[in-house]
C-alpha cells in the first residue's frame, strides 16, 4: 500500500510542463500513424478530441497542448 501512495503522490507532484512534454511526444507518434489514412470526423468533448478515420480507427488527443487562433 505504501508503495501505492508513493505512486499518486509523485503524480501529484509531477510538473505541468513534463506533462505537456509527454503529451506532445505522444501526439505526434499519433500524428505520424494517422499518415495516409483519411479523417472521417473528430469531436471534440471538454478533456479530448476523438478522432475517426475511414478504417474505423479512433485517435486521441488530450488537453495538454493548447492552441492558438489564427490572426
Amino acid at each position: 500500500m505504501k508503495d501505492r501512495i508513493d505512486e499518486l503522490l509523485d503524480l501529484i507532484e509531477a510538473e505541468p510542463e513534463h506533462l505537456q512534454a509527454a503529451e506532445f511526444i505522444n501526439a505526434q507518434a499519433v500524428l505520424e500513424s494517422l499518415v495516409g489514412k483519411t479523417v472521417l470526423g473528430a469531436v471534440v468533448g471538454d478533456r479530448r478530441v476523438a478522432v475517426t478515420t475511414s478504417d474505423g480507427g479512433r485517435y486521441y488527443f488530450y488537453g495538454f497542448l493548447g492552441f492558438e487562433k489564427p490572426a
